[in-house]
């Protein structure tokens, strides 16, 4: 697996963990940093130690010392940036929710495959060693039959119209920003429902502040994802099978342990040590795929990434959450 040198276009917070964590692996290192906005470019390439800025996203992915791309800009311009990244040859690897919608996540994917360029949802959380591990033992069938995956994602946002998580431009909301990472669990879990139901609590900006998803799948087993921009939740998710169940601690999304509870109460802990954020794991993921000649991601496929946008797009219909852009 060869180091990848990695351009990062966006500034916020998320792409500041990522560089953070480029610097604890050896499949990558930060080569550029991009903004429109020429101050901010050359702030965050201060702050991350990044060799060069740019304010002009065509002049950067025209880099030839550049190979991957992470785009972490609002979801609203998901699609735009990734389309140029994709068109420069790039490999792409995209903030979640991938896109805004799934016809742009259809279009995003198709593209790349007619490219032959890497792309992949960057769901960090998916590549987390205890993701890693509990993958393995629903594999080897330790929960019985899984019945009802729970998971919950609510950080409270002090209420900030032009702040993008209240900016409808943006994409904005609990679902899209939130409501993705259990939504993404349990498809990664459960794989695509049969039907979905929500209700949602919007704020005076007109993005939901707080959305409850339950998806149905066959065999009536169910999953319930909860999102909120208000409520400080507990952070915690659970996977329940007829002969176990997983428990995972908050932040169950983030480098974190579980216990698995067995029905007659015995109970097995794992335990995973991590430095840094968690998000180095998704890059070492891109350049395993790299280098391997593979185009995509079995770990994040890509027609999955689509199957969860189509997912959310049937939440949003059902509560009526539109975005002016959309």
């Amino acid at each position: 697996m060869s180091a990848l040198r990695w351009a990062i276009i966006g500034t916020g917070n998320i792409a500041g963990r990522f560089a953070d964590d480029l610097r604890l692996s050896e499949a990558g290192e930060l080569v550029a940093v991009g903004s429109r906005s020429p101050e901010r470019a050359a702030a965050f390439a201060a702050r991350t130690a990044a060799p060069r800025h740019h304010a002009d996203h065509a002049e950067l992915l025209a880099r030839d010392d550049v190979d991957a791309v992470y785009i972490a800009v609002p979801h609203s311009a998901h699609r735009d940036v990734a389309v140029a990244a994709i068109e420069a040859g790039k490999s792409v690897l995209v903030e979640k929710p991938f896109t805004l919608n799934r016809a742009q996540a259809d279009e995003l994917v198709a593209l790349a495959r007619d490219r032959g360029v890497f792309l992949m949802e960057a769901m960090w959380t998916r590549f987390l060693p205890h993701m890693v591990r509990i993958r393995e033992l629903l594999a080897q069938g330790r929960l019985g039959d899984v019945r009802l995956v729970t998971a919950e994602h609510g950080v409270w946002f002090r209420h900030d119209p032009v702040h993008r998580m209240f900016d409808p431009h943006l994409g904005g909301g609990a679902l899209l920003d939130l409501g993705v990472y259990p939504i993404s669990f349990a498809s990664m879990v459960l794989g695509d429902p049969t039907s979905v139901l929500a209700t949602a609590q919007f704020g005076d900006t007109g993005v939901d502040a707080q959305t409850t998803v339950v998806l149905q799948y066959g065999d009536g087993r169910q999953a319930v994802a909860t999102s909120s921009m208000q409520a400080w939740l507990a952070n915690r998710a659970t996977i329940a099978g007829t002969d176990a169940r997983i428990d995972i601690d908050g932040t169950w999304y983030r480098p974190t342990s579980f216990t698995l509870t067995g029905r007659s109460g015995t109970t097995e802990r794992y335990e995973f040590p991590e430095p840094g954020n968690g998000l180095r794991h998704q890059a070492e993921e891109v350049a395993r795929c790299v280098a391997a000649r593979r185009l995509e991601s079995a770990v994040m496929p890509l027609d999955e990434s689509c199957a969860i946008m189509g997912v959310l797009d049937e939440v949003r219909a059902r509560v009526g959450l539109r975005y002016p852009d959309d």
